[in-house]
């Protein structure tokens, strides 16, 4: 099985190493709380240990994240499609019930996507676009790490890539990150 967005990509080796990007819809800055930061993590940790999910590497930014995701079952798209799914889920619940002073806006516009789709979804968090791309040469994977890793610097946040929590970075320059993940080299 293939999964083809909305922008011609399709996950078409269900085991390849993807780099892939996880947009909000309209670059809300959903991500700019560490709630919704922290629940990206641990469905992504859920994914790793539950769904045999590879996580090479990962950056957290405030409307978007990177990864280097690959499935060890062969099922990368039904993993990507549940993690997102489940991700949704649990924002709206964090969104009504934490003390979110975006409360009405966020819902207001998730709602508005939503309606926007056929999908008969009450909320809609996630762009239809995933742009995956399946890493094939170690010059790829590299561009893709240096990528991720460089987001949050480019980003002016900070110095070094090492130095941003919710990034891989930290993982491969000082074997420690806030969450484990699968290294690629």
């Amino acid at each position: 099985m293939s999964y083809e967005n909305a922008d011609g990509y399709k996950i078409r080796n269900q085991h390849g190493l993807h780099f892939m990007t996880f947009t909000v819809v309209d670059w809300i800055d959903l991500f700019s709380r560490q709630c919704y930061r922290d629940i990206l993590v641990k469905n992504m940790e859920h994914c790793r240990l539950k769904k045999q999910l590879s996580i090479g590497a990962y950056v957290i930014m405030t409307n978007h994240m990177h990864i280097i995701w690959q499935s060890e079952c062969g099922k990368l798209s039904d993993t990507v499609r549940d993690f997102k799914s489940f991700c949704t889920k649990e924002f709206i619940h964090a969104i009504q019930t934490e003390n979110e002073s975006r409360r009405e806006w966020l819902l207001r516009m998730f709602q508005f996507h939503a309606q926007q789709t056929n999908q008969n979804k009450e909320y809609k968090i996630w762009t239809g676009t995933n742009h995956p791309e399946e890493i094939v040469t170690e010059k790829f994977l590299k561009t893709k790490m240096d990528y991720i890793h460089n987001n949050p610097v480019k980003a002016g946040w900070v110095a070094e890539p090492e130095d941003y929590l919710y990034s891989s970075a930290s993982n491969y320059i000082t074997g420690r990150g806030i969450m484990e993940i699968d290294y690629l080299f």
